[in-house]
């Protein structure tokens, strides 16, 4: 890896963000420029061979041959090349569909000096996918050779282009490849590169919202067996000459072997590039520990758990944070540990070793030295870094009617959550869970459940919070019954938390502790009282026969005598009854003479009574 030292100091740069390109993803792969007759935006199937500019565009100018219109024939027994001269642009050269392999023409324009090959249908159909011979030619040398680009369009459209061409018109034209990839068998194998910086600007802003976005589908394409994911980290070595200055101390671990650019570019605060390479690396080991379970995609789960719980800006990027992200997912912590090994050490890493050995490109693969980088079946894409375009280059993997299901529907959907909650909060108690399944894949939510509302992270903590909340789990407070009596420290309103009863201390949710009033001489002071502490309560006696007043906490003697002189009050008592009977009393003498008075009244009407007077007035006749 020595010799290789410009290239990943150039690395440094790529890391930095000052090399890194993007592209804008059109969904149309041709597109005519001029001349104006025929300029616009048309569909071509791209040819199972050769190497397309995976994630770019080519413009040039399209060519018709006077002669070997079928490219079947070496261009060079007729004297003929198709190299462009300096200054000018690209060669494309259209041809007629028949007589031969599909790689035979493109290979014929390769060697003729052609940058891409268009084949033109010869009759009017759906277009469809240019593949390798599968009779005794498929072994022929030349189809590992093929470099340049294939498409195949329409009948209609090629004619329009020889029109324009013998016309003497110029073509010129825009070949696009960024969500086109070769499909040769019906399993994808592709690996993510990309690391675990979270302060490098937008480069690490798309990076983790395109692992937040994708993480779903992956994580079903995956689990059904129909892709093969491998995640891989970028690092570089600091030169044997400063492996003792700062520089390399601050940014590198196994003494100067791995390295990683300061996450701020600025030596003197924040994180140091070091401590990229340590999560790097667990990073690196999860996916490990995980893949030997069986459970790869958890990968997908810690990357997206561990960029939202444990930021660099919130001063949570350490080991700390990442254990609780792993144990949460149920991934063995003591073998992640293990497999990062002694960072300190001067000796390799056997995991870093393996990922810088990966740098280099095997194949028609290339070196990878951009990030982040998606290398789909060995080819790397360079298009658009979204959900939609990675899946759709994903599907168009795998080979034609071997695509599983979801490449063909316009969703893709998995319930994470029925395995370990998603590594979400969950009460097994009542079976309540903060996790929730999305088409993006599963967050962690605090739920509502019949109308009560949960708080909390969703991670590791959620609490009821509104009415009616003691209903789920008693609100998450302590609750203990003993000898018939429950008490609760959960109050039944919109408030949050928990506390103790009356009678009780303590936090409300690990335990309450009764109290001893008598202990503590809360209650039953009086003089002669005899205090006995009971469980969330106490019981008040008095000596001698004496009752008990708990309102006024004294003791009252059955005789009349209480040691509080409350004889007077017992004077008072009786008489309040005395007086009240006196009023009684006369209360119902008036009312008996009212209601005789009455009574003669009404018989004065109707009979003459012997106290009337006899004397009559009678009235001259």
């Amino acid at each position: 890896m020595r010799e290789k030292f410009w290239f990943l100091a150039c690395l440094w740069v790529l890391l930095s963000g000052n090399c890194l390109g993007r592209f804008v993803v059109e969904k149309n792969s041709l597109k005519v420029t001029s001349p104006e007759s025929i300029k616009g935006v048309y569909e071509c199937a791209i040819g199972n061979f050769g190497v397309p500019q995976y994630g770019g565009t080519l413009v040039g100018t399209v060519v018709y041959p006077k002669a070997n219109q079928g490219a079947c024939k070496s261009f060079d027994d007729l004297d003929i090349s198709f190299k462009s001269k300096p200054g000018g642009l690209p060669t494309f050269l259209l041809v007629d569909r028949g007589d031969c392999f599909f790689t035979l023409k493109a290979w014929n324009a390769q060697k003729a000096g052609a940058a891409a090959i268009l084949v033109a249908d010869n009759k009017n159909e759906p277009l469809i996918t240019m593949d390798t011979p599968e009779e005794e030619n498929a072994n022929a040398e030349y189809l590992q050779k093929i470099t340049i680009p294939s498409a195949l369009i329409s009948k209609s459209l090629g004619d329009s282009l020889k029109k324009a061409v013998n016309g003497g018109e110029m073509v010129n034209m825009n070949l696009d490849w960024r969500e086109a990839l070769p499909h040769p068998d019906e399993r994808v194998e592709y690996e993510f590169w990309t690391n675990s910086n979270d302060e490098c600007g937008p480069k690490c802003d798309s990076q983790i919202e395109f692992v937040k976005s994708f993480k779903g589908a992956a994580q079903i394409l995956e689990q059904k067996g129909y892709t093969l994911f491998t995640p891989h980290y970028i690092t570089w070595y600091c030169p044997e000459a400063f492996i003792l200055s700062k520089q390399c101390k601050s940014q590198c671990i196994n003494h100067g072997r791995y390295c990683a650019p300061d996450p701020e570019q600025d030596f003197s605060k924040g994180y140091d590039g070091k401590d990229v390479v340590v999560q790097n690396l667990r990073q690196v080991c999860v996916f490990r520990v995980a893949n030997e379970s069986g459970k790869p995609w958890l990968w997908w789960d810690y990357v997206t758990d561990f960029s939202i719980r444990c930021p660099m800006k919130d001063q949570k990027y350490n080991k700390e944070c990442a254990d609780k992200v792993i144990r949460s997912l149920g991934v063995d912590l003591n073998k992640v540990d293990k497999c990062i090994g002694d960072t300190e050490a001067d000796v390799e890493n056997p995991v870093l070793k393996a990922e810088q050995d990966a740098q280099i490109g095997k194949g028609p693969r290339g070196d990878v030295t951009i990030l982040p980088t998606l290398v789909i079946n060995n080819r790397q894409y360079r298009g658009k870094l979204d959900r939609g375009a990675v899946l759709n280059a994903i599907c168009a993997g795998f080979q034609e009617t071997k695509e599983p299901a979801v490449c063909l529907s316009e969703e893709i959907e998995t319930n994470e959550c029925l395995e370990n909650n998603g590594g979400c909060w969950h009460d097994k108690i009542v079976n309540i869970t903060a996790c929730r399944d999305t088409f993006r894949g599963r967050v962690c939510e605090c739920p509502t459940v019949n109308g009560v509302k949960f708080t909390g992270d969703g991670y590791t903590h959620c609490e009821a919070s509104s009415a009616l909340r003691c209903q789920f789990n008693n609100g998450g407070c302590w609750r203990e019954t003993r000898e018939g009596r429950t008490y609760s420290a959960c109050i039944d309103d919109h408030s949050h938390g928990c506390k103790c009863p009356y009678g009780f201390k303590g936090d409300g949710v690990k335990g309450c502790e009764d109290v001893d009033e008598c202990k503590e001489k809360l209650a039953c002071q009086c003089s002669g009282c005899k205090c006995k502490n009971t469980w969330g309560s106490y019981e008040c006696s008095c000596s001698g026969g004496s009752l008990y007043m708990q309102e006024h906490d004294m003791c009252i003697s059955k005789n009349g005598r209480t040691e509080v002189g409350w004889g007077s009050v017992w004077v008072i008592i009786l008489g309040l009854i005395a007086a009240g009977g006196a009023g009684y009393a006369i209360y119902k003498y008036r009312i008996r003479r009212y209601m005789d008075s009455e009574i003669r009244a009404i018989m004065a009407q109707y009979m003459p009574l012997d106290n009337q007077p006899n004397n009559v007035h009678h009235p001259d006749i």
